[in-house]
């Protein structure tokens, strides 16, 4: 018997002055726009994870403040399960002339509007769908999520 398993991500909702910070990723599916998003790694909360991920992909410091909502999509041409965990905060800092993860070609400003009409080049519905639901005022207290360690 096969034991079924959502692949668990996260992602961050950014907003300054009124855009988004999305990155632009070579993906197999063509260039594509995401949040800084990506896989929670064994043993990281998903707190870390958003920070790591934050930092990897767009060189921006990122301290999460709330978490926006948890999702779950099943891409149509897969057999596969996204568990999205997507959170807004603040930034902390940027080291511009850091280098971005792999397949990150670069990183872009967008309003709101702008994300909306490019949804032709979103990696998932769920890009769009994070930003409604900040922009509709959806905060949940980070106190909702515990994570336990085997460590120390």
């Amino acid at each position: 018997m096969s034991i079924w398993k959502p692949h668990v991500t996260v992602a961050a909702i950014i907003e300054k002055e009124g855009r988004f910070l999305l990155v632009e990723e070579d993906t197999p599916e063509g260039v594509l726009l995401n949040q800084p998003a990506g896989h929670l790694e064994p043993g990281e909360s998903l707190l870390a994870a958003v920070r790591r991920e934050t930092l990897e992909e767009s060189a921006w410091h990122f301290e999460p403040k709330h978490l926006v909502g948890i999702y779950q999509w099943r891409p149509p041409a897969h057999d596969l399960t996204y568990l999205r965990f997507s959170f807004a905060g603040a930034l902390l800092g940027h080291e511009p002339s850091r280098t971005l993860d792999t397949g990150i070609l670069g990183t872009h400003w967008l309003t709101a509007e702008e994300i909306a009409l490019s949804r032709a080049r979103h990696r998932s519905p769920l890009v769009y769908d994070c930003v409604r639901d900040y922009l509709s005022g959806v905060r949940y207290p980070l106190a909702l999520l515990h994570h336990y360690s085997t460590e120390g």
